[in-house]
């Protein structure tokens, strides 16, 4: 009779303790479930971060690489006249009025290969071949459109210039010149025309104005 009541009391006892046991147990395994959750869903967002800051550096780069030189061309492909491979002269004959003189400045491709005048000449009046220009360079008449003139070789363009009389300006500083220092357009190399005239020495006097070139 004693042995039944010590079996009936453990097994009381033992159903005691799995009663407390389940439960944490249960928590314990939701709580790893839940941390396995949490890390699984964790690497899709470290994956999508790391594509996303990739993607400005590529697309950046591809931008930079197609981003053209500036070079200067001609629309017609030729390469600009040169004062390596020009000649030039002075035509007189175009008359004058009021005290002015109109004149006809004509570069001449003396080179191997076609080349293009576009734009104006810089025209200065000069006391010689090497010497330092005299007054105010040639001011810019825009009477004439700036076009591209394709010289083959042996052939000529010209711009119109006017040259005012240095007597016409009461102010003036009378210096003699040699003729002309001409620049051809987008050209720091010169070339100097015989022409004797009289300049003043005064640079807020321009007695030079200068058209675009066209064709010869």
């Amino acid at each position: 009779m004693t042995n039944m009541r010590v079996k009936n009391g453990l097994l009381l006892m033992v159903a005691a303790a799995s009663i407390f046991l389940l439960p944490g147990c249960a928590q314990g395994q939701t709580q790893s479930q839940s941390q396995g959750t949490s890390s699984a869903s964790g690497t899709p967002s470290a994956s999508s971060s790391d594509s996303a800051s990739t993607a400005p550096s590529g697309s950046s780069s591809a931008s930079g690489s197609s981003t053209p030189s500036s070079t200067a061309t001609t629309t017609s492909g030729v390469t600009l006249c040169k004062a390596a491979s020009l000649t030039a002269s002075v035509d007189s004959t175009g008359g004058g009025a009021a005290g002015s003189v109109y004149m006809k400045l004509i570069l001449t491709n003396s080179g191997t290969e076609s080349c293009v005048l576009r734009g104006f000449p810089g025209v200065s009046l000069v006391a010689g071949p090497t010497g330092d220009p005299i007054g105010a360079a040639a001011a810019r008449d825009d009477a004439q459109p700036v076009a591209e003139v394709v010289l083959a070789p042996g052939k000529a363009g010209f711009a119109q210039l006017r040259y005012t009389q240095a007597g016409n300006y009461m102010d003036c500083t009378q210096v003699p010149a040699a003729g002309f220092r001409v620049y051809p357009p987008e050209d720091t190399a010169s070339l100097f025309v015989p022409q004797q005239q009289t300049a003043c020495s005064n640079t807020n006097i321009n007695l030079l104005s200068v058209q675009a070139f066209q064709a010869g």
